[in-house]
């Protein structure tokens, strides 16, 4: 009998040891948030396809009426697309010398201002907050989004 608790106890270990790991991905919901007012302006939904994010916009949190709609400044097949659907992290992919660390040469489009930027993903504090730095050269802005259930 005791040898059948063992067992239990070691996959129980495993299956919380997944768990967790699986939360150290940048793959889930995310809220953003407003590096102004500090409040949550956005959810964008990150998926994983064939080892390759992509994340959009699900829906806007913020409170202002006034928010674009749009994005009238984007440059690419986005211009004047509806902001909420919109694509807004392409070809993100894990840095295998870095256990988490999400990069591989993707891009992040900030609706705000049409600008695209080189982006870095890392999980932290166990998977509940992410940090978003996004690259022009060697000048970066950093974000840290929180995970929603």
């Amino acid at each position: 009998m005791k040898i059948q608790n063992f067992k239990t106890l070691c996959c129980l270990v495993l299956l919380a040891a997944s768990t967790s790991y699986a939360q150290m991905t940048p793959v889930g919901n995310w809220h953003t948030v407003d590096d102004d007012t500090g409040e949550a302006k956005a959810e964008v939904q990150i998926v994983e396809k064939d080892g390759v994010l992509s994340g959009r916009v699900v829906k806007s949190l913020g409170k202002d009426a006034q928010a674009k709609k749009t994005c009238d400044a984007c440059k690419d097949d986005r211009k004047g697309q509806d902001i909420i659907g919109m694509e807004i992290i392409r070809g993100v992919k894990h840095e295998p010398l870095s256990e988490f660390l999400w990069a591989g040469g993707g891009k992040i489009l900030d609706p705000e201002n049409g600008k695209e930027y080189t982006v870095k993903m890392v999980p932290k504090e166990g998977g509940k907050k992410l940090q978003v730095r996004g690259y022009i050269g060697p000048f970066y802005r950093t974000q840290y989004w929180l995970r929603q259930p």
